[in-house]
């Protein structure tokens, strides 16, 4: 541990953690600062201001980062005979209908997004208790609940992130790793913070984002100027 905090320290020492900076600027001063002995994850914190209490400023989404995550996504699909073949053939971890739903009530959580037809959706929702709290319930604002089962495994598998404003109204998501190159990263980056922004709600009053740090596993978190994060 002690290692690790004297790590820390210094990388924070390189970096003014109060001054605002272009997302360009911030993926240089993250990736300066990534020197773990892993390939860590390149972390976006977003401060929205908005109560996610109330519906109408609720926050959710799915974005397709244009350079991928850089993680492998185990996917889980629910879904029947022709449209479970299609599922396995684009590339699911795991597929099923009722012995999924089984082995997940037993403690199986070897995934990490979990799809669905429409029509397994009277199965799916009786794991509302296990995987709501765990983000991974399907649905089909974000995409996770359709027909369309390929193209989502697809999606999911290449590069596709949801987000969804916690209670604080913070979002935050891995947005690649500290190998790729600098503009693979601020592409990425970009994309994400075009997504949130697009998502603003009805119920949304005064500034809507609040504040925008980015930041590596092991690494110090750096500021994103809020005026000029977000595209035209």
């Amino acid at each position: 541990m002690a290692k690790i905090g004297k790590r820390i320290r210094k990388a924070r020492e390189g970096v003014d953690r109060e001054k605002l900076h272009t997302v360009e600027e911030a993926v240089k001063a993250i990736k300066a600062n990534a020197s773990a002995k892993f390939d860590e994850t390149i972390e976006i914190a977003m401060n929205l201001g908005v109560d996610p209490r109330h519906a109408d400023q609720m926050v959710r989404g799915v974005v397709s980062l244009p350079n991928g995550t850089g993680r492998n996504v185990r996917v889980a699909v629910f879904a029947k005979d022709a449209k479970a073949e299609e599922a396995k053939e684009a590339g699911a971890d795991i597929v099923g209908a009722e012995d999924l739903m089984e082995k997940i009530q037993g403690g199986f959580f070897d995934f990490d997004r979990v799809i669905a037809t429409p029509d397994m959706m009277a199965i799916v929702g009786r794991l509302g208790k296990v995987l709501g709290p765990k983000g991974l319930m399907p649905n089909p604002k974000v995409g996770t609940v359709t027909p369309n089962v390929a193209q989502a495994v697809k999606d999911s598998k290449g590069g596709a992130v949801e987000f969804r404003v916690e209670k604080a109204g913070i979002i935050h998501a891995g947005v690649g790793k500290a190998s790729f190159d600098d503009k693979a990263i601020a592409e990425n980056v970009q994309a994400f913070i075009d997504a949130v922004t697009k998502a603003k709600p009805s119920g949304a009053k005064g500034a809507y984002i609040k504040k925008i740090a980015l930041s590596s596993t092991m690494g110090p978190g750096v500021k994103i100027d809020t005026s000029g994060a977000a595209s035209a």
